[in-house]
């Protein structure tokens, strides 16, 4: 069975007004998503800050499912009109598929109230001691942080950076905790970490629709 896939984008929408984008994404973006079978759910996330900055998160069945005519046919020129003008006002900083390799086969909880992602590159000659780091220490130490809910690793097929993690909290504020901070502080972190490269960290709180 092949692993489960993902599909990220980001936007940052400081010149747009929120409610369009808003509308589009939960009346027609979304809705399109979903309409294509193997997308597993759907979710959307903003900035903790209160920035401007915007991340949806689709759980696939495999990344073959982004190859069906049902899904390339509504990208490029296939946009509709809404789409092609959300396009012209927003900054797309981050489109990303990846296939998941920890655990394998898991959806994201429905319960989420915050998300960490964090996406790097690594350099060549230490990727093996790299993911040994994240399997063995990093994402078993913070799984066990109270309010983690989940925690899955990716490796990038389509997109920068090359690998993703993502981690499902129960609100923002646990990625910022001292249970948090111990678990990422150790002598095999201090190791890796210096190895890490164009690394995208987001902190975002669930989205939840105002539409009544």
């Amino acid at each position: 069975m092949p692993s489960y896939g993902l599909l990220v984008a980001g936007f940052h929408y400081p010149n747009i007004a929120e409610d369009e984008f808003d509308d589009w994404y939960d009346t027609e973006h979304i809705p399109e998503r979903l309409s294509v079978k193997g997308f597993l759910n759907a979710e959307r996330w903003v900035a903790a800050d209160g920035a401007k900055t915007a991340l949806a998160t689709y759980d696939l069945e495999s990344l073959a499912v982004l190859k069906q005519p049902s899904y390339v046919t509504k990208k490029g020129d296939g946009r509709s009109p809404w789409s092609k003008r959300i396009a012209r006002k927003t900054e797309l900083f981050c489109r990303l598929t990846a296939e998941q390799i920890v655990p394998g086969h898991a959806v994201a909880p429905g319960n989420a109230g915050g998300l960490l992602m964090f996406a790097t590159n690594v350099s060549p000659d230490v990727e093996k001691d790299f993911n040994a780091w994240y399997d063995e220490e990093h994402v078993p130490a913070l799984r066990k942080v109270p309010g983690c809910l989940s925690a899955r690793r990716f490796r990038t097929d389509e997109g920068a950076p090359q690998y993703v993690a993502l981690y499902h909290l129960k609100d923002p504020e646990v990625a910022s905790c001292d249970a948090w901070k111990k678990a990422v502080d150790t002598p095999w972190t201090a190791k890796i970490r210096p190895h890490l490269k164009d690394t995208l960290r987001l902190v975002l709180r669930k989205y939840n629709s105002q539409r009544a």
